[in-house]
C-alpha cells in the first residue's frame, strides 16, 4: 500500500457512494404529529382484503351533467420507495402505504369517459405521498400524469393536445389534494386545515387544462351528526370540494361534492355511496366471480 491509498479510497467513498435518500424521512418538527391510528387499523387494514366502494356519479363536464359510476378501492401495499413501485417481496426497507384506486366511467354524448387516479401515500402521515398517476381515456384520446416524490415532485405529463402537449414539472412539496382522501382514511382529525398552499387533484388539473402548481385554499374540518365533513375552498379557481365521511371508524366515505366553473357555469359533481364490501378482488377474475359486482350495484 502506498501513500496515496487511503486518499484514493475516501475518494470513492466520498464521490462514488450512492447518498441515503432522505424524501421519506419522517417529519421530526414541532408540527408534525405521531399519526393517531384507530385501535382497530391493524384488524381492518391488513385483512388481506381492499375496500371496494362503488358510488353513483353525477359529473361535471362541457357545461352539463352527465351520469355515471365511480369506484374507490382502498387496500394496504408495501412499497419501494426508490424504485416507487409496489414491492413483491418483504424487506426492511418498504414503505407500509394506504392506496387509492379511484375510477370513474360516464358517457358525454356518444363518447364514454374512463377517468383513474391512483394516489400512494405512507400509513404514518409524517411522510408525503410517494406517487400519483392519473389517466384518462376517451374517444379524442388519452392523457396520463405521474408524479414521483423524489427531491422535488417530479410531474411528467401527457396529452394529446397541443394546447396541453408533454411536458415535465418540478414542484415544491406543497400539500397534495389527491393524498387528503387516504389521510381522511388514516387518521381525520390530522387533516391539515386553515389558509394554506395546495396542489389541486390531478384529475381537475388535466380535464381543465390548469396550471400544475400549488393554490392557495382555504381547508376546514368539523363533525355534523354521523358524519365528519372536510371542506376545501379555492378562491381563484372558484372550485370547492367536500368530502363527507362516516365519523367512527373506518371513515368509509359516504359522499362528496365538487363544483366547478364549466363553460361559464358554476356546477356540481356528485358522489353518492351505492355499497361498501371487502374482497381479495385480485384472486376473483373468473365468470363466477361476477356475483360481487351484482353486491356493488355494478352490471
Amino acid at each position: 500500500m502506498n501513500i496515496y491509498t487511503p486518499i484514493l479510497f475516501s475518494f470513492l467513498i466520498l464521490f462514488c457512494t450512492k447518498p441515503v435518500s432522505k424524501e421519506f424521512e419522517i417529519n421530526t418538527s414541532p408540527s408534525a404529529k405521531k399519526t393517531e391510528k384507530h385501535p382497530d387499523f391493524n384488524a381492518y387494514w391488513y385483512a388481506g382484503k381492499a375496500e371496494i366502494t362503488s358510488y353513483h356519479l353525477s359529473q361535471v363536464r362541457y357545461g352539463e351533467i352527465h351520469e355515471g359510476t365511480a369506484i374507490n378501492i382502498f387496500v394496504t401495499e408495501d412499497f419501494l420507495p426508490e424504485k416507487q413501485v409496489k414491492a413483491d417481496y418483504q424487506n426492511k426497507k418498504n414503505v407500509p402505504i394506504l392506496k387509492l384506486n379511484s375510477t370513474k366511467k360516464f358517457t358525454t354524448g356518444i363518447y364514454p369517459y374512463a377517468l383513474m387516479t391512483s394516489t400512494f401515500s405512507p400509513i404514518d402521515t409524517r411522510k408525503k405521498t410517494i406517487k400519483i398517476s392519473f389517466s384518462s381515456q376517451e374517444w379524442c384520446g388519452n392523457t396520463f400524469v405521474q408524479l414521483n416524490n423524489r427531491t422535488d415532485y417530479e410531474i411528467h405529463f401527457y396529452s394529446y393536445f397541443e394546447s396541453n402537449s408533454d411536458r415535465k414539472i418540478n414542484l415544491k412539496k406543497d400539500i397534495l389534494e389527491n393524498e387528503i382522501w387516504n389521510q381522511l382514511r388514516i387518521s381525520p382529525k390530522q387533516l391539515p386545515t386553515g389558509k394554506l398552499k395546495m396542489i389541486p387533484s390531478f384529475e381537475y388539473l388535466s380535464l381543465n387544462h390548469k396550471k400544475f402548481k400549488a393554490y392557495e385554499a382555504n381547508a376546514s374540518f368539523k363533525e355534523h351528526k354521523n358524519l365528519i365533513v372536510y371542506h376545501i375552498q379555492y378562491p381563484s379557481l372558484k372550485r370547492t370540494l367536500t368530502i363527507r365521511a362516516s365519523k367512527t371508524f373506518p371513515y368509509t366515505i359516504e359522499n362528496w361534492q365538487e363544483t366547478i366553473s364549466s363553460r361559464g357555469k358554476l356546477l356540481t359533481t356528485k358522489g353518492e355511496k351505492i355499497k361498501t364490501i371487502q374482497s381479495a378482488y385480485w384472486n376473483k377474475n373468473g365468470v363466477l366471480d361476477i356475483e360481487e359486482r351484482k353486491q356493488l350495484g355494478l352490471k
